[in-house]
């Protein structure tokens, strides 16, 4: 039998469109995608599981090797690529924090580009001197200003940071999501719920409640080095729901995107002030006129009808005029009734790949502790699913690409890495019929295929895919074609190959 090698092609592909039924003919590609398709052209389906239009193997490996699909005359193999599962379990725990020491409470990261990573958070005094430490001035790659250290080695602090602090969140930035540089504040003691970030034509977009769990609003930054809070901007979205706890996320078409907390069917306060529901707002500019469009998230149950006020321990305290006291200088929530009690989740953050948005959030299921939760959806038109959790404490996360890798970052003792929803090993070859007998007399070489990330210019949230795939130009042309798969799991964690689409496409 002749072995052919293959090219690992660098092509570009973000997303699969339509093609024709496996096996008709003369037609310029062949696409498996559902367990149909899987279970009627396999040849041989050894050590995987097929179910809900998923490979995966049940054990350390398995193979798949598909029918051979004829032609009527000779065509060319062009390529193939392989999707993933939008399962996102390929997680582990960082050695130590990300974040550097003295940044507390819920963590914002925004990323900028390529070597351009940022941190918001409250800053919690300054790290620790021991006997005779004294600051020095130093150089840092990256960096075009001189730097005074800290007792933390990978703790610097910049002009900016040098300031007085205006009460908010301060910023912390790193080139390589190791070191860390301190510029001082980007919003002032009134912006001290800050909640997330977007970057737009140069500028950073921070958002905050004021008061807290309610109202977006938003700060515009052109310089976060300055120590300087930037233009705050005032309310963004007056958000109808209670319960804000937002992620803000810019669509490919510029347009921003807000998922927030809906606290009207939930007594927040007794479910770590998270709710079932999500709302969704969207805005061309970001600093108002946000119309509201059908829920991001809705995991409400059965609604009962009755309604129920309970308290809200900042509202009136921080913003009377708005929220006047009821009783005893509070002011209240309403929420509608639901039986039987319901998952909550919030503090949201987001993140997209190649068009698949995921979203990161607290996840306090009914009687349980809290922990984080991952949702995706494959359009921002439609209602994102819960695809699964990781930790324990309450995270108040967000999501970046940085390095090469997903951070999730939160603020319970353990921050999260992930190469991707790509999980290892996959490999495949390609055979041709080439002498019309009905089966495949010549084979590509094995090659192991991954998805690769990248960052997408001017967009902080979201991310280029680069398909698995094959360039199968070195093929001989053939009267048939089919392709055999192994999978091998050899992750450390819970997550596990799950190829979900195969498209086979040829030269016209």
């Amino acid at each position: 039998m002749k072995k052919l090698p293959v090219i690992l092609s660098a092509g570009l592909l973000l997303c699969f469109t339509s093609f024709p039924c496996l096996g008709k003919k003369d037609k310029n590609s062949l696409l498996f995608k559902s367990t149909e398709d899987w279970k009627r052209n396999a040849q041989k389906i050894e050590g995987l599981s097929v179910d809900k239009g998923m490979l995966a193997p049940t054990g350390d490996s398995g193979v798949y090797r598909s029918k051979l699909v004829s032609f009527s005359s000779k065509k060319a193999a062009k390529s193939i690529h392989l999707s993933c599962s939008p399962l996102w379990e390929n997680w582990e725990a960082t050695p130590q924090k990300v974040a550097p020491r003295v940044l507390g409470d819920a963590p914002i990261f925004l990323v900028k580009g390529p070597k351009d990573y940022w941190l918001f958070g409250r800053k919690k005094g300054s790290p620790k001197k021991p006997a005779g430490f004294k600051s020095k001035k130093v150089k840092l790659e990256g960096y075009d200003v001189e730097l005074l250290t800290t007792p933390d080695p990978n703790l610097y602090i910049a002009p900016g940071g040098l300031k007085q602090a205006e009460g908010g969140y301060h910023a912390w930035q790193s080139r390589d999501m190791k070191n860390w540089v301190h510029h001082g504040s980007v919003t002032a003691s009134h912006a001290k719920w800050s909640t997330t970030a977007e970057f737009a034509d140069g500028k950073a977009y921070i958002y905050y409640d004021f008061p807290n769990d309610q109202d977006p609003h938003v700060y515009i930054d052109d310089d976060l080095t300055d120590g300087i809070p930037g233009k705050d901007m005032g309310l963004a979205f007056n958000d109808p729901s209670d319960g804000s706890d937002c992620a803000i996320i810019r669509s490919l078409d510029g347009k921003f995107h807000l998922i927030y907390e809906d606290w009207s069917p939930i007594n927040a306060g007794a479910h770590s002030w998270d709710s079932p529901l999500a709302g969704h707002a969207v805005s061309d500019t970001g600093v108002g006129d946000f119309k509201i469009l059908p829920p991001a998230v809705d995991y409400r149950t059965k609604p009962t009808g009755k309604f129920i006020e309970y308290p809200h321990p900042h509202w009136n305290l921080e913003n009377p005029e708005r929220f006047p006291a009821k009783r005893g200088n509070r002011a209240f929530a309403r929420y509608e009734v639901h039986e039987p009690e319901q998952h909550a989740y919030g503090d949201w953050g987001a993140i997209a790949i190649g068009g698949r948005y995921y979203l990161v959030a607290d996840y306090h299921p009914a009687h349980e502790a809290i922990r984080t939760a991952l949702f995706t959806s494959p359009s921002l038109d439609e209602k994102f699913e819960y695809i699964g959790e990781l930790g324990r404490g309450h995270p108040d996360p967000d999501i970046g690409f940085a390095e090469g890798q997903f951070y999730l970052i939160n603020q319970t003792a353990k921050d999260y890495v992930s190469p991707g929803p790509w999980v290892e090993k996959v490999e495949v070859r390609v055979g041709v019929d080439t002498s019309n007998n009905g089966e495949a007399d010549s084979w590509s070489d094995w090659a192991e295929v991954k998805e690769t990330y990248d960052h997408i210019a001017g967009f902080s949230k979201q991310i280029k895919r680069i398909p698995a795939s094959l360039n199968l130009s070195s093929l001989p042309e053939g009267h048939g074609f089919c392709f055999e798969l192994r999978l091998s799991d050899v992750t450390k964690n819970k997550s596990k190959p799950r190829i979900d689409q195969v498209e086979l496409s040829f030269l016209p």
